[in-house]
């Protein structure tokens, strides 16, 4: 397999609906310090597709993120590479990729961490499913790796100890008209949606002024649920990117669920291309009956197909439905919305320096991950 490879301007990055792929979330992450490039991948079809025996060559982009930990730097690729090669052919590509990429990398560069967007090789096979049709996993890191380094040159594709963007979500279908997909729910989702109409919830949209509105919700979902707070700036630079500059710009709306002018909850929503995403959602602890979180979505659903998508991504969810699962309460609160869960594979690194890479894993480890994407 050869891979021709072109740097580029991260402005000229072609539309796309993979967010994290975008010349918007390189400007993002630019204003908080984390600088980018961007490349274009030229590769024969029969090289990327079992059955093809085609010579044309499939061409697309890949944005690549330089977060610095400590003195050393990590390249990492948020859900890509976009190219979908076959299941057997997935390592290799990611190998020459990986090498084809190494002297365009800074010097103090670890490795390549690809968060990959392609399905699990394990989706859809039937011996990891229980008897209530419910996805059990993959098979352990080592196994997995056999698989994925099969035919490889190096062998060294190495299984993250952790996903950094989620590897479970939901994808909901907006090519259905409203009333399917209201019949689609689950009952309790769809009852809840009504409820919270007949209650006099409201849905509408807010500017960056009122992004204080947003982050007190945000602070009190944090603290409720014992996560990590990130600070007021991180979502300013969110809401407030300009990127019409550019050939991959995205749109963001800050949506607020409110009853009498009291703020019950709220939502970023992304538009990329074709695909619409829930991208942070925050909820006041109080009043809760008002069900506004179900407004919140159904409005943001119905706004995502008036704007032309055709799919909405939920953004994230436990693999199954296990009460154990830090994304549990989110997997049963999204899973009445309806859609189909889908299982990415992950985090993947390709180590370009052993001993260094050792001394990060241990650091990793200890710090319970960092916050790359």
């Amino acid at each position: 397999m050869r891979i021709q490879l072109y740097s580029k301007i991260t402005k000229n990055i072609k539309k796309t609906s993979i967010l994290q792929q975008t010349a918007f979330w390189a400007r993002v992450k630019r204003k908080h310090g984390i600088e980018s490039k961007a490349f274009d991948l030229k590769v024969k079809a029969s090289d990327l597709y079992r059955a093809s025996n085609s010579y044309n060559f499939i061409i697309d982009d890949i944005l690549i993120l330089f977060p610095r930990i400590d003195d050393d730097i990590i390249g990492y690729v948020p859900y890509g590479p976009t190219m979908k090669p076959s299941d057997e052919k997935k390592g290799l590509f990611l190998e020459e990729l990986s090498e084809s990429l190494r002297p365009h990398l800074p010097p103090n560069c670890v490795m390549l961490r690809y968060d990959l967007l392609w399905e699990s090789l394990w989706a859809k096979d039937r011996s990891h499913f229980d008897d209530h049709g419910d996805w059990t996993g993959p098979p352990s890191k080592s196994s997995q790796e056999i698989r994925l380094n099969f035919d490889t040159q190096k062998w060294n594709l190495k299984k993250a100890n952790t996903n950094v963007l989620p590897s479970d979500t939901i994808f909901i279908d907006l090519k259905k008209d409203e009333s399917q997909l209201l019949q689609e729910m689950k009952a309790k989702t769809r009852y809840n949606v009504k409820l919270a109409q007949r209650k006099g919830v409201r849905v509408r949209r807010a500017n960056i002024d009122e992004l204080d509105i947003w982050y007190k919700l945000y602070q009190e979902t944090c603290a409720r649920n014992r996560i990590c707070l990130d600070k007021i700036g991180y979502f300013q630079a969110v809401l407030g990117t300009d990127v019409s500059d550019t050939q991959s710009p995205a749109k963001v709306e800050l949506l607020i669920a409110e009853i009498i002018k009291i703020p019950l909850a709220a939502m970023f929503l992304v538009f990329s291309n074709q695909r619409a995403t829930y991208l942070y959602g925050a909820s006041s602890s109080l009043n809760r009956n008002y069900m506004a979180t179900y407004a919140l979505q159904w409005e943001a659903i119905k706004r995502a197909k008036k704007a032309g998508c055709t799919e909405y991504d939920m953004f994230g969810v436990s693999p199954l439905p296990d009460p154990s699962h830090p994304l549990y309460g989110l997997y049963r609160f999204k899973i009445g919305f309806g859609g189909k869960l889908f299982h990415r594979m992950g985090c993947w690194d390709y180590p370009l320096n052993s001993s260094s890479y050792e001394r990060y894993l241990i650091t990793e480890m200890k710090s319970e991950g960092y916050h790359l994407h």
